[in-house]
């Protein structure tokens, strides 16, 4: 679309409907400037309506029954005009209904081909089921979340948003970097387990060199250090403290009143459960909101831990317009924030329902 501005806004997209990290990919894309248009098969009866549905913004959908042949033509024009296509279909899928790769080789020959799933094209489980909880279980960071007794999902952030969509969305900029240069699309097979494994580099390497136990609440990240956890306030509300670095430690203790008392060295790991309790006790006296105030402004790295309700109402997501209100929905902006060309996030209804000859019509068009 001509008014579209954003960095990507000379890119066209076709994203085949799915669920968690395609549709996040494409809003991503559609927030930088994409012009990405979604294809839905007919009677699809969401569980959230489209233009009140996050992760639907910035564009709309045509309706196309890829079984059948008339329909499949029409998909197969839009995407020979394509920069990009994602897709979130089971291995083999798209190339059943004739959509595969291979379809667009001759017809376009620089399309970026985005594959998303949970176990990626290849490997023994390519072919089975699974959700978020299954493919970070397999990256080995399920393992490594959650208090002693028990892993914890971190919702879906780790796997579907960010080991899954952000790694789909790299490799995506990545092959049309490429093909810019070369004139030749490629294929980016994401498989969530490969984004949730890499995403644990860092503690990968921690573990190799022997600075992280494998096992839970016993490590410097994973809530076993006690200036780095969360503690519960006198109002049943939260605070985060993460003071890692000596000087902000100690800024931590100061400000709790505890830098005159008998407390066990910061790294003494042995000592650290008498520590916790210290801690715990100390901000167990006061309400949450008491300590945000205390901390505000701070090096202690203290931070009231916020509601989804109370975050977009927080003053420094304010000041950077953190988030914002589509069709009376609160949400997250787009980011990141760029100097020159930056993103918008748009209304889900911008295109909902256009007719798929009007559509092929517009991307017939320069961009």
């Amino acid at each position: 679309m001509s008014d579209r501005t954003g960095p990507l806004s000379d890119l066209r997209v076709v994203e085949i409907a799915g669920l968690g990290p395609t549709p996040f990919a494409a809003m991503w894309l559609a927030d930088m400037g994409a012009d990405v248009v979604r294809i839905e098969r007919p009677g699809l009866k969401p569980l959230i309506p489209q233009n009140v549905d996050v992760l639907n913004r910035g564009r709309g959908f045509v309706t196309l029954d890829l079984k059948d042949g008339g329909d499949r033509t029409q998909a197969k024009a839009l995407i020979e005009k394509a920069d990009m296509l994602i897709e979130g279909m089971r291995p083999g899928v798209m190339e059943r209904l004739d959509l595969g790769p291979d379809t667009f080789a001759a017809t376009n020959p620089a399309l970026v081909y985005g594959r998303m799933t949970g176990w990626g094209q290849t490997g023994p489980l390519a072919q089975s089921a699974g959700h978020d909880i299954n493919y970070i279980a397999l990256s080995g960071g399920l393992h490594a979340i959650g208090g002693a007794e028990a892993p914890v999902p971190p919702l879906n952030l780790l796997g579907d948003f960010g080991g899954g969509a952000m790694y789909l969305v790299a490799g995506l900029l990545a092959a049309l970097h490429a093909a810019q240069h070369t004139g030749q699309g490629q294929v980016v097979d994401c498989a969530i387990t490969d984004g949730a494994a890499h995403l644990a580099a860092m503690i990968y390497s921690m573990h190799g060199a022997g600075l992280w136990a494998d096992q839970r609440e016993a490590n410097l990240l994973d809530g076993g250090a006690p200036f780095y956890r969360c503690y519960e306030c006198a109002c049943g509300g939260f605070m985060s403290v993460g003071a890692l670095e000596a000087k902000f430690y100690s800024e931590l203790l100061h400000l709790l009143g505890l830098d005159g008392q008998d407390l066990p060295p910061q790294m003494d790991m042995e000592r650290w459960p008498r520590l916790r309790d210290a801690f715990a006790a100390r901000f167990k006296m006061q309400t949450r909101d008491h300590w945000a105030e205390v901390f505000e402004g701070s090096d202690a790295c203290t931070m009231p831990v916020l509601s989804l309700k109370e975050a977009p109402h927080h003053p420094h997501n304010r000041a950077r317009s953190a988030f914002t209100t589509l069709a009376g929905v609160v949400q997250p902006a787009a980011a990141p924030a760029l100097s020159k060309t930056p993103g918008l996030a748009r209304p889900g209804e911008e295109r909902a329902g256009m007719d798929i000859d009007q559509l092929l019509k517009g991307w017939s068009q320069p961009t």
